[in-house]
Parts: C-alpha cells; sequence; structure tokens
C-alpha cells in the first residue's frame, strides 16, 4: 500500500473520530458542564502535546506566542460555543451547523481582507446558509415552511456563532503558518485555550460533574484520540494528500456525526432537517470544490481539525 494510500485512509480514520465524538460528547455532557468538560480535555491534551513538540518550543519569539494566543483564544471560544450548544441541541445538527465554517471562511475573508470570492464559492455559500434556514429554523405552527423566530433552538445559533468563529479560527491560523512552524503553533492554540477554558470557569459558576466511566472515556478520547493524535497525524498525512481531497475527506464529518447519532441515539433528522443537511453539504462542496486553487484551500488545509 502507497504511503498517499494510507495517509488517505487515516484523514478518513481522523475525519470519523471527529464525527463520532458528538455523539461521546454529547452523551458525557449529562454528567458534566460543558465548560469543565472542555477545560480538562484541553489541559490533557495540552500537557502531551508539550511532551511531545517540546523541542519545537525552545526559543519562542514574541511573534509566536502573539499568532499562538490569537488562534487560541478562536479556538475556545469555538470550542466553547459548540459544546454549550451541543448540549441542547442534537450531535447531527450540531455537526452539520459547525460545517458551515468552510462556507463562512470566504464570507470574513471578503470583508476583513477584501478577498473577491469566485462565483461558485458565492453560491455555495447561499446554498449552506439555505440548508441552514431549513435545519436551524423550524416550520411555522400550521406546518408550513414559515417559521417563527422566537422558537428557533438556542443550541442551533450557539452552534452557529461557533462556525463563525472556527472560520475565523482557521483563516487566523493559515496566516500564522506562513511565519511559523506548524508544532510551535499546534501547541500554543491548545495550551491558551486551555488557560482559557480554565479561567473562565469560577467566573461562569455553572460547573458541576458527576465523574463515570463515560465521562472519563469521552475526556480521554476527545483528548486523546480526536486531538492529539488526529493533530499530528494530520499533518504526516496531509504531506501525501492534495489540499481538494483533504477539503472533500474532512467534508465527511457531519456525515459521520450524522451516522453515529442515527446508530447509537437513534436520532432522526426529519425531512425538512434532513434536506437542510444536504444543502449545507452541497454549499460546503461548492466552496471547496469550485474556489480558485490557492484561495480557499491554503486557509483551510493548514489549519488543524475543529473537533
Amino acid at each position: 500500500m502507497s504511503r498517499a494510500v494510507k495517509a488517505q485512509l487515516l484523514l478518513v480514520v481522523i475525519t470519523f473520530l471527529w464525527g463520532a465524538s458528538f455523539v461521546i460528547i454529547k452523551s458525557a455532557l449529562a454528567s458534566i458542564s460543558p465548560l469543565l468538560f472542555n477545560a480538562v480535555r484541553m489541559i490533557v491534551a495540552a500537557v502531551l502535546l508539550v511532551a511531545i513538540f517540546a523541542r519545537h518550543l525552545r526559543n519562542l519569539s514574541k511573534e509566536a506566542l502573539r499568532a499562538g494566543a490569537l488562534v487560541g483564544f478562536f479556538l475556545f471560544l469555538g470550542y466553547t460555543l459548540q459544546t454549550s450548544g451541543l448540549r441542547i441541541t442534537t450531535p447531527s445538527r450540531s455537526a452539520f451547523i459547525t460545517g458551515l465554517y468552510v462556507a463562512l471562511v470566504p464570507v470574513f475573508l471578503t470583508i476583513g481582507w477584501r478577498r473577491i470570492p469566485s462565483r461558485w464559492t458565492l453560491v455555495g455559500v447561499v446554498t449552506a446558509l439555505a440548508g441552514l434556514y431549513l435545519m436551524a429554523i423550524p416550520a411555522g405552527s400550521e406546518g408550513g415552511w414559515g417559521f417563527h423566530l422566537g422558537t428557533v433552538n438556542r443550541g442551533d445559533l450557539l452552534t452557529l456563532a461557533c462556525a463563525a468563529a472556527f472560520a475565523l479560527h482557521i483563516i487566523f491560523v493559515g496566516r500564522a503558518m506562513q511565519h511559523f512552524s506548524f508544532e510551535q503553533i499546534s501547541v500554543l492554540q491548545i495550551v491558551v485555550c486551555a488557560v482559557l477554558m480554565t479561567a473562565v470557569l469560577p467566573i461562569r459558576g455553572q460547573t458541576y460533574v458527576t465523574w463515570s466511566g463515560e465521562v472519563v472515556g469521552a475526556i480521554a478520547v476527545t483528548a486523546v484520540l480526536c486531538t492529539v493524535l488526529a493533530f499530528t497525524g494530520q499533518a504526516w498525512a496531509q504531506q501525501y494528500t492534495p489540499p481538494t481531497l483533504t477539503a472533500l475527506i474532512f467534508v465527511l464529518e457531519p456525515v459521520f456525526a450524522g451516522l453515529t447519532s442515527y446508530v447509537v441515539l437513534h436520532e432522526r433528522l426529519g425531512l425538512r432537517a434532513t434536506l437542510g443537511a444536504g444543502l449545507i453539504l452541497g454549499g460546503i462542496l461548492l466552496s471547496e470544490l469550485k474556489s480558485p486553487a490557492g484561495e480557499l484551500e491554503r486557509e483551510v488545509d493548514t489549519a488543524p481539525s475543529i473537533s
């Protein structure tokens, strides 16, 4: 088996782990508060990453520290919003709405950096937003396709905000990677994320936990497999995988999340939400496949995973 095939299979396995983690985290959140879960998960991941990449952290420059702090802040914001939203929405909805970050990247690049997206990228964004409308905004009480804003799931709104935070995170990671090593930025962002998550615990005052095998297992899986091993595995695999193929594999994350939720939690999306999920996937694919070479790929594929 060639290295390219091994790399692609590894990326599929990593993407499956990210998708399945939505169900694992959802189950754990019945026994632990979202902020505490994230703090413990990131502390474990930070300790392991520092141990693995210790030699790359020597002689850190102030510029690298600033870049790591910036991407770490947006990672902290994204994870906090995502996990808080997942507590009150379903794993499938969370995964598909989170996936909108890909379509939001060109929107923010246009607003903040005046990069004009291609026509197909705009079509992809509009398609994904139409899918979000169908998935997140419920039909009117008369059973039609209207909506009442007051009935929108707050978890879906938090997840949409998380997608925006992850889109900004990806943009700033892409810019940081042009000047600093992957190892330094990866470690710094997780350390900063862990520090911020720990710092806000006493401020929010909503920490609770009932330690169980399910909670410990969820922390272990998300910290070790979905963060440490996934980050290092992704870095190796992308040396032998074209950026577009990598992006297409990552699109499978919400699909894996939906399948896992269907099998484990017996979640049913319903016709409207399923159509919305399909439009979101279609919009993401259009944004990936039709964006000019070097525009969106450079921003997305140099970034660590979102899960």
